[in-house]
This record gives C-alpha cells, sequence and structure tokens, in this order.
C-alpha cells in the first residue's frame, strides 16, 4: 500500500519514539486513517502507536475528540485553529505523548476560492503544550495524492516534535 521510503521513514520515526519511550495517538480527517495504517504496518507498532481517531465529519470531531462546534463553525473544519483543537483533543482523549492531525479539502470536489482543493493544515502537538503546525497548498494533484502527500507531511511534523 505505501511505499518502501514512507514505510522506512514510518520505521525510523517509530523507532525513535520507542527509545523515548512515547506514544502517539492520531487524529485524521482527509486522511481517513491513512497515517494510523502506515504507523501500524510497520511490525511491533503496538508498543508505540496508542490510538488513532477518524474525524472526517465536524461532528465526529467534537463528538470524539471534543473540538468545539462553535471554532469549527468560526474558522471551518479545514483550518489551522480545527487542526490544532485536533490534536490537543487527541491527547486529552488518549494516553499518547505526541499526537499528530490533519484536516484537509482532498478532492476533486469540496474546494472553495477560499479553501481549495490541495489545501491541508497539520498539527502535531505534545503533552505539556509545545505545538507545531503546517499548512499545505498542494493544488489539485488528484485525492490520492493529496492524501499521501499529507501523511509524509504528518511524519515530518512528528519526528520535529518528538525528542
Amino acid at each position: 500500500m505505501f511505499d518502501q521510503d514512507l514505510r522506512n521513514e514510518a520505521e525510523r520515526l517509530l523507532a525513535r519514539l520507542r527509545d523515548s519511550h512515547l506514544k502517539v495517538a492520531t487524529a485524521e480527517s482527509c486522511t481517513g486513517g491513512l497515517i494510523a495504517a502506515l504507523l501500524t504496518e510497520i511490525p511491533g507498532s503496538s508498543d508505540v502507536v496508542e490510538r488513532g481517531f477518524v474525524t472526517y465529519s465536524n461532528e465526529a470531531k467534537s463528538e470524539s475528540i471534543g473540538v468545539d462546534p462553535d471554532l469549527i463553525s468560526t474558522h471551518g473544519a479545514v483550518s489551522a485553529e480545527v487542526a490544532q483543537a485536533m490534536a490537543t483533543g487527541a491527547l486529552r482523549h488518549s494516553r499518547a505523548d505526541v499526537a499528530v492531525a490533519v484536516t484537509g479539502v482532498a478532492g476533486p470536489g469540496g474546494g472553495t476560492a477560499a479553501k481549495p482543493v490541495g489545501l491541508v493544515h497539520l498539527a502535531a502537538a505534545e503533552r505539556g503544550g509545545r505545538m507545531l503546525g503546517s499548512e499545505l497548498r498542494l493544488g489539485d494533484i488528484g485525492r490520492g495524492r493529496v492524501r499521501l502527500a499529507s501523511v509524509r507531511e504528518a511524519l515530518r511534523l512528528l519526528n520535529r516534535i518528538a525528542p
């Protein structure tokens, strides 16, 4: 399912988390669980991957990980603010030490002038408050390519936030 380079990157990340005795959680919208799928494709990942949340709908974001519906109404589901709330919500609703969240417009439809297809917001949070964010503007490169680019960026953020 994933190319060898991406699998190797995931293996290295899991080894770093394992060496640091850290657990990870994911909160995913446009990737639909692909980040968790990649991480759990690696043998031995169960000692590092704590859980994953697929919060595709706005209701799921609120009900599963506590994203404030007013935040979604004010900023939209595809926003830096919601990505950050998803990451902190994943930490609050898990036993993980670090979390990554992604929300975006994978396409081919659903984009607007303000939030076009290929816009993705990601956030990584560390228990204790440190937060990193990222915005991708990939354009209409195809749904699968938007989702895989988002997975790659999620790994990059996790590598940056993990000690």
